[in-house]
């Protein structure tokens, strides 16, 4: 089954497509540029949800659920951010169909049109913020730190499963605040959770910074973001952290009273990461033999595949492979016992291989006799015969290893790939032989960022948090430059 995937080094981007398909992540809808998500790809989602909601309430937020539908003329407030989602909306016109005269089907009633037309959310600033209006009156309603799970729509032409489509799940955080300085460390806070979440978990590492005024999100102030490296050695944005300023408070004007008795506008914040994390954890890890996960995400982290012949064989075999079962279930770890009978063990092998679960046991009569298991590893795929007594404190230690073995093996790519260049003529002949991050120096300016973009299809990815300030030139005009910035070809 394995071998249905197209090598990497031939098509990347049909590899990625057909690992999402032949590992059941997700597939193409009856709905142009949407996607089902199966159950092992939701799996993978619901484990990256699980963390993270735990992760949020750890820093102080709490969920609630705001509405799908906005009006039209909410996003008139903010011309910012309308500038930035006018193109992508899906706009809800009317709210009833009725039989067609003709006899052909179904057509909207025309005279059922909505006084105002609604969006469909593109995201949630609008919606949450005229809700705030009502919550908020004074100082002692501050902080507000609201989370919610939802999807959302974008109405994308070219759309790819996963990484961008018209409708995706995530979750947006959303959160008003009495001052600056308390929003401003709300949005460092929130994008240190995702690079938290994204190495600690996802085993990727990524570069945190700012973007720039072209790349922020429409209507913030400054937007951090976090970015990680694909194998083919383009970026993807995997979450971004925004500083709203008081934008949203002033175009819906949410005001509190001040411990000074003074009337003041709030200050806001949103963030959020989706479904492309998904995207993310398939091109940072895996091969041409299918899914690479790490442990800590995987829905199955241990798989127990029985040899036998006979059924007295398999009845021993069957009593032994459950008590590691419950032992490791006791050791919280997701364990799955595949006595499925209708499917050999070779095509089990390469069904889990596949879907990139981290650790195979296999047991047969010889080795209940012998008392030991053979233990294959999923990222390295390494084979060892193991003594079957006190194998589940051995597998507890051999996930942690492989866990840290997929973040070091990412984390050396990238450095592989990450390359400084002093003039125009270096950075485009490294873009097109090399790829990874370019660290460069730039003008500042948006007509050299735009001419950048245009002429070699690479972004500004970040302005690098944790990097220190240099003096240097512009590659491009020469002009004086504080700080190398991160270029990439980009998701």
């Amino acid at each position: 089954m394995a071998k249905v995937l197209t090598p990497r080094s031939e098509n990347y981007s049909q590899w990625y497509n057909d690992l999402v398909l032949k590992a059941e992540l997700a597939e193409n809808s009856a709905v142009r540029g949407s996607m089902v998500i199966k159950p092992y790809g939701y799996a993978i989602w619901e484990k990256m949800q699980r963390q993270l909601d735990r992760m949020f309430k750890d820093t102080g937020h709490e969920n609630a659920y705001f509405p799908l539908f906005i009006p039209k003329s909410f996003f008139s407030k903010e011309a910012a951010h309308v500038d930035g989602f006018a193109k992508e909306c899906a706009v809800v016109t009317h709210y009833r169909l009725k039989n067609d005269p003709d006899g052909d089907g179904v057509i909207v009633d025309p005279d059922a049109k909505l006084e105002e037309e609604l969006i469909v959310r593109p995201t949630s600033e609008t919606i949450i913020w005229s809700t705030y209006k009502n919550w908020i009156q004074s100082y002692r309603d501050l902080p507000i730190k609201i989370n919610q799970w939802a999807n959302v729509v974008r109405w994308e032409m070219r759309t790819r499963l996963f990484l961008r489509t018209a409708e995706f799940l995530w979750q947006e955080g959303h959160t008003a605040h009495e001052t600056k300085e308390e929003a401003i460390e709300e949005t460092v806070t929130m994008i240190n959770v995702y690079a938290d979440f994204a190495e600690k978990y996802m085993a990727v590492p990524v570069l945190k910074g700012v973007k720039t005024e072209n790349e922020r999100f429409a209507g913030a102030l400054d937007t951090y973001t976090i970015e990680a490296l694909m194998q083919d050695g383009k970026a993807l944005q995997s979450g971004t952290s925004h500083f709203l300023g008081q934008n949203f408070a002033k175009a819906f004007d949410v005001k509190y009273t001040s411990r000074e008795g003074k009337e003041e506008y709030v200050w806001a914040t949103s963030w959020g990461v989706s479904t492309r994390l998904m995207g993310a954890l398939i091109m940072a890890h895996s091969d041409d033999n299918g899914l690479v996960l790490p442990p800590k995400l995987a829905p199955i982290q241990v798989v127990i595949v029985p040899i036998y012949r006979k059924e007295e064989e398999f009845k021993q075999v069957s009593e032994k492979a459950k008590e590691i079962v419950s032992k490791l279930r006791d050791m919280n770890i997701d364990v799955k016992f595949d006595d499925n009978d209708k499917k050999k063990p070779g095509w089990k092998f390469a069904e889990y291989e596949l879907k990139g679960v981290p650790v195979r046991l296999a047991i047969g009569p010889r080795d209940v006799q012998n008392g030991t298991v053979e233990v294959a590893r999923r990222d390295t795929l390494e084979k060892n015969v193991v003594p079957m007594d006190g194998v589940e404190k051995y597998i507890q230690t051999l996930l942690d290893e492989i866990q840290d073995n997929i973040y070091n093996k990412a984390l050396n790519f990238r450095a592989e790939k990450t390359t400084r260049v002093d003039s125009y003529e270096e950075f485009k002949k490294v873009l097109k032989e090399k790829g990874g991050f370019i660290l460069a120096h730039w003008d500042g300016t948006a007509e050299t960022e735009q001419r950048i973009k245009d002429e070699t299809k690479a972004t500004i990815r970040c302005i690098p948090l944790e990097s220190e300030p240099e003096e240097g030139i512009c590659m491009v005009t020469g002009k004086p430059s504080k700080q190398r910035v991160v270029f990439a070809q980009a998701y």
